[in-house]
Order: structure tokens, then C-alpha cells, then sequence
């Protein structure tokens, strides 16, 4: 998110309110304009952006509701916060029905109208990014593109696209769910084979006494149940790419029959004396760590410098932590079928604190429960897993001593009848009680 200062309309037929707006608004360095003439509204509306509009509810000649109606038609950007009087919470409410994000009851102190302000101001320039992000992502359409902003990702996506164009094999290395596939398709359909079958393989999902009549075929009767002839994955994959996940899972004897394959060209399907050869280019992954396994000794150096042609890796989620808004839209509009589904200001905070450890499939599942949940309409914190949920509430250890201070004083200074009381319970005298009071703000 940009760092740029909010223009904020305060329009109040008060001018004492307007006044003590406007010099905290210029404390907190937001530019102001401010009106105690709700008629000039329009014209100022028109020749002005306003990021935020603080609107009071009860004016004359025009009223408040008035007002809301104007910003919403003549600037829908911009985010209306109702200014009302203890008596009227109800019409405030009504006005959160009609457009308006929130309402700010008077009286309030300057601590009060700075904290508001700010989640105001995080609320409004979260609804920016979210806007802007699926202006590109409709753009964008479904081509297959990469959702990333992360300067690595982005390092590997480009050596990616340059090793498309050649025959080289490449090994894709990186946690589960941090799209080594994706990667893979990205570049098969970059590459010269793009027409031709882009076929996949985990090889850690097939049971390792099928794994090489899966990969290389068989003949009739090569083993119990083989009734006729069978060709493999990498005949399906004549002309195209194959990418084989899982990498590291191979046996030593399925190695051995790989490493010809990629130095010859050519196999013999199981059960059968007839050599075969095939055009095809492999893309190998791993969510392991290749070095220990071949330090190790359960993976083979010479099938590794074959397969390390090119080496990518890619970073996890919790290091990307600028794709994860991204990410999260780019799903919500996949998923949704294009629906215009909200995401709750606290709900995606909490989803961009988290770490992901499951990373981008972890979230994908967690977008898909959501809307489940959700009915499709707004996706609330309720509808988020517990420990998503957890993230967005802020620890009291995560305060400063000067937070849980003046949390501590403003709650005896509620509860006590006087202050000689407050003091006695702070273990403080008056005049540093008063002290305090005013640094804090406190009433």
C-alpha cells in the first residue's frame, strides 16, 4: 500500500466541530477540506478527489443522508463516515445501510477521532489495493499467468521463461503448494512444444511396484493383471514435456532406467525386449531438500546433473508476504465464478498476517471453506479457521508500555468515583494522576 497522505472532506454545520476536526486531522498530517455548508458539497466534489468524507447527520439546508446520497453518485470511491449525537445512533445506522462505512458518535477526544481516523484511512486504502488488483486480474483473464509481486518469484519466472525456448531439463525445487507445477505449464507453454501433450506425474502418489510401468508401459503379461499391452507416460508424452513431481521419491532401479532414458532417449516398456525412443522434455520437481539426499546416497549424482540443467527455486508464501493479497483475490474471483464477494477489512488482515505454511494450495482450501461458509456474500473472521483467526487479534504483549499504561489509567479512571480514589488505586498522587491524564488525553 502507498504511504500517500488522505484528502478528507469534513462537512459539519458547526464550526467549533469543524475546527477541532481539522486541527487533528493536521496533527496527524491528513490534507483537510473542510464546510459547514452542506449546498457547496457538489461543487466541491467536482472539482476535488476526496479519499475520505466525515459527514455529520443532522444540517440544514441539506441533512446528512442528503449528503451520502451526493458522494455516492458523484464519487463512489470515496469512503463515508457519519458524524452523529448520542440520540441519533439509529439514523447513523440507517446510513451504514445506504453506503456509509461507519459512524463516529459525538462527543469524541482527539485520541479517539486520530485511532478512528486511521482504521478509517487502512480500511479505505485496503478497498483501493482490492479494487486495483481485480481490475488486473480481470485484465489479466485466465491465461495461465503467475500472481506475484515478489522480486525472487519474479527472478525465477523470467529464468524460467529464457530456459523455455531450449531443450534443457529443469529441476523445480520448493516447498508443497508453492506452484512447481504452475511453473511447469508456464514454461511448456512457453517453449516450442507448447502444442504438443504436457503430461504429469507424482511420483510419490503411485505405488512403487507400478511406478515404472506408469512411467515406460508394459507388455501383455508382463505381470499379473496385465491383460494387454500398455504404453507409458512418457510415450503419451511424445513430442510435449513431461514433468515428473516428486522427484526424490524414485527407487534406485526406476533412477537407473530414468537416467538412460534422459542420456538416450530410449527405454523398453516392462515386460518387452524392444527399445523405443522418444522426443521429450523433462521438467523434474521436489519439495525435498536434493542436496541431503544425495549426500545421503538416495539420490543419484549423475541422474541430478541431468535433471539440474536448470535449477529454480521457489520461495515459500510466508517470504512473499506482498503476493498474498494478490493471491487471495486472484482466488476469491477464480472460485467464486467472478462474483463480487467482499472480504472483511479484520478478516484480511488476519489472513495477510498469517504464515502459510501450506502455502498457496493452504490458502486456495481456506478461500474455498470461506465461501462455502459465507454463502458467497462477505467472508467475515467467524468464516476463517481458528488459527487464521488468532493472527488477526493483537497480543497484549504486543503493546508498548506506554499503550498498557494509559489502557490500565483510562480503565480506573472508569471505574473509580473520584479521583483520589483512581489515585489511591495506581499507587500515584493527584498531581502525577493529572499528569498523565493529559499526556494520555484522557477525560
Amino acid at each position: 500500500m502507498d504511504e500517500r497522505a488522505p484528502h478528507i472532506l469534513v462537512v459539519d454545520d458547526e464550526r467549533n466541530v469543524l475546527n477541532t476536526i481539522g486541527i487533528c486531522f493536521d496533527a496527524i498530517g491528513y490534507r483537510t477540506t473542510l464546510t459547514t455548508k452542506p449546498q457547496e458539497v457538489l461543487s466541491l466534489l467536482q472539482s476535488n478527489h476526496f479519499d475520505l468524507a466525515f459527514v455529520d447527520l443532522k444540517m440544514a439546508p441539506l441533512d446528512g443522508m442528503e449528503i451520502l446520497a451526493e458522494i455516492r453518485l458523484h464519487a463512489p470511491n470515496t469512503t463515508v463516515i457519519m458524524m452523529t449525537a448520542h440520540g441519533s445512533v439509529e439514523s447513523a445506522v440507517e446510513a451504514i445501510k445506504q453506503g456509509a462505512y461507519h459512524y463516529l458518535q459525538k462527543p469524541f477526544d482527539f485520541d479517539e477521532l486520530k485511532l478512528f481516523a486511521q482504521k478509517v484511512w487502512e480500511y479505505h486504502r485496503l478497498k483501493e489495493e482490492v479494487q486495483e488488483l481485480r481490475t488486473q486480474l480481470r485484465n489479466r483473464g485466465e491465461d495461465g499467468s503467475i500472481i506475484t509481486k515478489n522480486r525472487e518469484m519474479i527472478e525465477q519466472i523470467e529464468l524460467a521463461a529464457r530456459a523455455a525456448e531450449s531443450q534443457i531439463s529443469i529441476l523445480i525445487e520448493g516447498e508443497s503448494g508453492t506452484g512447481k507445477e504452475l511453473i511447469a505449464q508456464y514454461i511448456h507453454q512457453k517453449s516450442p512444444r507448447a502444442q504438443q501433450p504436457f503430461v504429469r506425474v507424482n511420483c510419490a502418489a503411485i505405488p512403487e511396484q507400478l511406478l515404472e510401468s506408469e512411467l515406460f508401459g508394459h507388455a501383455r503379461g508382463a505381470f499379473t493383471g496385465a491383460v494387454k499391452e500398455r504404453e507409458g507416460r512418457f510415450e503419451s508424452a511424445e513430442g510435449g514435456t513431461i514433468f515428473l513431481d516428486e522427484i526424490a521419491e524414485l527407487s534406485p532401479a526406476i533412477q537407473a532406467k530414468l537416467l538412460r532414458m534422459l542420456q538416450s532417449h530410449e527405454f523398453e516398456r516392462l515386460g518387452e525386449n524392444v527399445t523405443r525412443k522418444v522426443d521429450v522434455r523433462v521438467i523434474a520437481a521436489t519439495n525435498k531438500n536434493i542436496d541431503e539426499a544425495l549426500k545421503e546416497g538416495s539420490f543419484r549424482e549423475d541422474l541430478f546433473y541431468r535433471l539440474n540443467g536448470i535449477r529454480l527455486r521457489l520461495p515459500p508464501l510466508r517470504e512473499r508476504p506482498e503476493d498474498i493479497g494478490p493471491l487471495l483475490h486472484h482466488t476469491l474471483l477464480k472460485l467464486s465464478g467472478g462474483a463480487n464477494v467482499e472480504i472483511a477489512p479484520d478478516a484480511e488482515k488476519a489472513l495477510r498476517a498469517y504464515r502459510w505454511s501450506g502455502n498457496v494450495r493452504e490458502l486456495e482450501n481456506v478461500i474455498e471453506r470461506a465461501l462455502l461458509l459465507s454463502s458467497h456474500a462477505t467472508i467475515t473472521l467467524d468464516h476463517l479457521p481458528r488459527e487464521i483467526r488468532s493472527t488477526g487479534e493483537r497480543p497484549a504483549h504486543a503493546l508498548s508500555l506506554e499503550e498498557m499504561e494509559r489502557s490500565h489509567i483510562k480503565r480506573v479512571l472508569q471505574h473509580a468515583k473520584d479521583f483520589d480514589e483512581a489515585s489511591r488505586i495506581l499507587g500515584i498522587d493527584r498531581v502525577t494522576l493529572w499528569n498523565k491524564r493529559k499526556k494520555y488525553g484522557l477525560t
